[in-house]
């Protein structure tokens, strides 16, 4: 490149570069360029921001039109299915509190139901509250069938309080009214009230002007009353023995679905109250007049469900549209306490009386009749005296053991008597070939007569006893007041006192036995085997059938530990006590009673008799079946010789 051409280039490059400098703007006009372009940035934002939000609105519009459209649609589908109850389908469920100083029960604006019981004083096994039952665990409702023949129900509709809050009656019992309403001027309320210091809870059906809603002429309406039982106690096994649906008939008869199964029954007849039980609480509805055509059916659960059963009853009740008769009902939810139970029919006519206290079992007429008069009076009278129930069981069986002391001496005079004539007997028995069985009997029993003995007069005072220790056996473990009551190391009376305990399931023990063993009923089965071996050891006679039946006696011990294992403690220690006393009462008999002087007696009874022959009349009728028997037995002969 010459030097001409170097020097053009430079020069070109210096006017680029004055032009430039000359030509650029100041700071004013940059200022200036800038707010323009910022202005045409917001303007073109702002456009953008416009458009935005009028696709947004037309949106929102469009979504709108669609709800109010489907709003409208499905306004219309209620009205087609609920018709003036269409307003009632579409709520918020809301729980109100009724509550005493027993009783806490929360009811639902969803049905206007009962929605859980809690019972404010007792607690579970597992030490929390203790519900009845609580949400879905029951259900409660009313078919209604309108007079354009729509089926409805009041457990799919929504209720309102009248008063938000519960208010009290005239008597400071707590009361609230949820109500039903319709479309017009219609409505039904359910009115519910607790007492001060029950477990009575009323309902009571208030309507106005529903039929101008139901067909003319509608008095019934069907009920449906369902509810779940939970496992509240530690002995599952024994909590479903005595958990059972029992309804009562208005002529006063009590019957109940099957304990141990499925059960389903129709009751044609009017039934006064139907009863959900388990062992030691219930739920009972109660009629102020009276259920018919009614349907109850009783369901097992399973052990993982953690209910025991489930319960459903469905039946009519009356009901005046016109709200001239309300339509009453009252629930009892509470323990099955018997002194409780029974206050319900203090100052009744007999005619009206629940009997409710026959939710508790007691045994068979006469067993319960002794539980009734007897025992139940006396476990009262000695819970007034001690808190200790270990001190009042103790009590109780003394009292019993004296009571029934003078059969019990009569009982050990009559083995005594046998006992003693035990050598008159072997010679008997030696004398005459065992072949000859017939006249083997006739000449102990002449023997027996001659003396004065009747082999029956041991067994009738064991008899006598017998109804006793059946009313102590259906008492204790029906008695809720031994419930969570610890004595020694039982920490509840009211079911067994394991322990030793294992999880592994054994074939035929673990089905019938369980999975534990229980203290105080290992204590009662040694004891009744020392007592058995005490009483064998003095009954006369050794040839192999008594040999036979001491170890019958020896096994039946072992046999009531198989069947008192799973049943409540407080039983185990009374019979334990029991047992001890009569050991200690066959002690003081042989150190006090001269079987050489009883010996003596008889012989001079027989040398009497002797003198003067004469039968008593059970003897008498004892010799003449022998003869019929040995005459009986000469016919066969000769027919067999022929």
């Amino acid at each position: 490149m010459d030097k001409n051409t170097v020097i053009g280039l430079v020069l070109i490059v210096l006017i680029i570069v004055g032009f430039s400098l000359l030509n650029r703007p100041t700071e004013e006009q940059l200022e200036r360029q800038r707010r323009y372009n910022d202005s045409i940035a917001w303007v073109r934002q702002a456009e953008l921001e416009k458009q935005e939000a009028i696709r947004t609105a037309k949106k929102l519009a469009e979504q709108q039109a669609e709800v109010v459209a489907d709003s409208a649609a499905a306004m219309q589908q209620l009205q087609d299915v609920y018709g003036t109850f269409a307003g009632t389908v579409i709520g918020k469920d809301t729980l109100y509190v009724l509550e005493n100083e027993l009783l806490r029960v929360k009811i639902s604006s969803k049905g206007g139901r009962l929605y859980s019981a809690e019972l404010k004083n007792y607690r579970t096994c597992d030490s929390l509250p203790l519900f009845l039952f609580d949400g879905d665990e029951s259900q409660f409702g009313l078919t209604l069938v309108t007079n354009n023949n729509r089926v409805l129900n009041t457990a799919d509709m929504y209720f309102v309080p009248v008063n938000s809050l519960a208010t009290h009656d005239n008597n400071g019992a707590r009361q609230i009214t949820m109500r039903l309403k319709t479309s017009g001027e219609a409505y039904m309320d359910f009115v519910y009230t607790l007492p001060e210091n029950d477990y009575m809870l009323k309902m009571d059906i208030h309507s106005h002007a529903m039929e101008q809603v139901l067909p003319m002429g509608t008095n019934f309406l069907e009920m449906q009353w369902n509810a779940k039982v939970r496992q509240q106690e530690k002995g599952r096994k024994f909590e479903e023995r005595y958990a059972t649906l029992q309804y009562k008939f208005m002529d006063d008869e009590i019957e109940n679905l099957s304990e141990s199964k499925n059960d389903r029954r129709d009751v044609p007849s009017r039934l006064k109250w139907i009863a959900f039980k388990d062992q030691f609480f219930s739920s009972v509805i109660i009629a102020d007049d009276a259920f018919t055509s009614t349907v109850v059916e009783s369901e097992m659960m399973s052990e993982k469900s953690g209910y025991i059963k489930s319960y459903k009853s469905s039946t009519s009740i009356e009901y005046d549209p016109t709200g001239d008769q309300p339509t009453g009902f009252r629930f009892y939810l509470g323990p099955n306490h018997y002194k409780t139970l029974l206050s319900y029919d203090k100052g009744v006519d007999r005619d009206e009386r629940l009997r409710l206290n026959e939710l508790i079992p007691l045994g068979w007429k006469i067993v319960a009749w002794i539980n009734r008069i007897a025992v139940i009076p006396m476990f009262n009278l000695f819970s007034r005296w001690f808190s200790n129930f270990g001190i009042i069981i103790l009590l109780m069986t003394i009292v019993i053991k004296i009571v029934i002391f003078p059969f019990t001496y009569k009982s050990y005079i009559s083995s005594a008597k046998m006992r003693v004539l035990k050598p008159e007997i072997d010679e008997i028995n030696a004398r005459i070939p065992a072949d000859k069985i017939q006249e083997r009997q006739q000449a102990t029993m002449t023997l027996y007569r001659k003396v004065g003995v009747s082999p029956m007069s041991g067994c009738l005072p064991l008899l006598f006893q017998f109804p006793i220790l059946m009313a102590m056996f259906w008492f204790f473990p029906t008695s809720i007041e031994l419930r969570q009551q610890s004595f020694l190391w039982a920490n509840d009376l009211s079911t067994y006192d394991a322990i030793i305990s294992w999880d592994r399931y054994i074939p035929i023990i673990t089905p019938y036995f369980g999975n534990h063993i229980s203290l105080f009923c290992l204590l009662m089965t040694i004891t009744n085997i020392i007592y058995t071996r005490i009483n064998m050891a003095s009954q006369p006679g050794a040839n192999d059938q008594m040999q036979f039946m001491k170890w019958m006696m020896y096994l039946m011990p072992v046999m009531f530990m198989f069947i008192f294992n799973n049943y409540a403690a407080g039983l185990s220690y009374y019979y334990f006590i029991s047992l001890l006393i009569t050991i200690l009462q066959t002690y003081i008999f042989r150190w006090t009673i001269d079987e050489k002087k009883l010996l003596a007696k008889l012989h001079a009874k027989r040398a009497k008799n002797e003198r003067n022959p004469k039968k008593s009349g059970f003897m008498a009728r004892l010799e003449k079946m022998q003869r019929e028997q040995q005459a009986y037995a000469r016919e066969q002969a000769k027919k067999r010789t022929r």
